[in-house]
């Protein structure tokens, strides 16, 4: 006897401040968006931090560099993550892991996540080994001393890095 199987839209939510987005970042979102129907990569709006781009720029940033990808959405909040993905009807949050120092802090959010919003879970996905090291804070360090981020940023993010530093040094 065949049983018929629910059809489920499948939406998951990869939060982060993609200050700015890496190649790892979009390693990430490139695997995440296979294993969803929708991926919505929704941009921390943390104002306790003080961020080298916008949130606007930060959003356009991912929309650029996601344009191939159909069925991803570029978002933003403020709210507590489990807020947002109940509010958005998402049962995954998508988040990427690096190292076991990434993996402990994860897992402690994970955990409140769970206890704020018990209907989402979160998986964790292995950023590709190339870029275990890769962080925004090292790509901003290197770009503010006109280091070659090149192999790190997609080449929108990478003119963007050298037109806010330009700015900022009066250029």
């Amino acid at each position: 006897m065949r049983t018929e199987q629910k059809s489920t839209y499948r939406v998951a939510v990869y939060p982060g401040s993609f200050d700015p987005v890496t190649m790892g970042h979009m390693d990430i979102i490139t695997r995440a968006s296979k294993q969803f129907d929708l991926l919505i990569v929704a941009v921390l709006n943390n104002l306790s931090k003080n961020p080298l781009f916008s949130l606007e720029e930060r959003k356009d940033l991912l929309r650029k560099v996601t344009s191939h990808l159909p069925n991803i959405e570029v978002d933003g909040f403020r709210d507590l993550l489990a807020n947002y993905v109940r509010e958005k009807e998402a049962q995954v949050i998508v988040r990427g892991i690096r190292s076991v120092t990434d993996f402990e802090y994860e897992l402690t959010m994970a955990s409140t996540n769970h206890k704020l919003n018990p209907d989402a879970e979160t998986i964790f996905m292995m950023t590709n080994p190339k870029y275990s090291y890769l962080s925004s804070s090292l790509v901003k360090e290197i770009a503010h001393f006109n280091g070659d981020t090149t192999d790190l940023v997609s080449p929108e993010v990478d003119a963007a890095l050298r037109k806010k530093f330009n700015e900022k040094a009066g250029l």
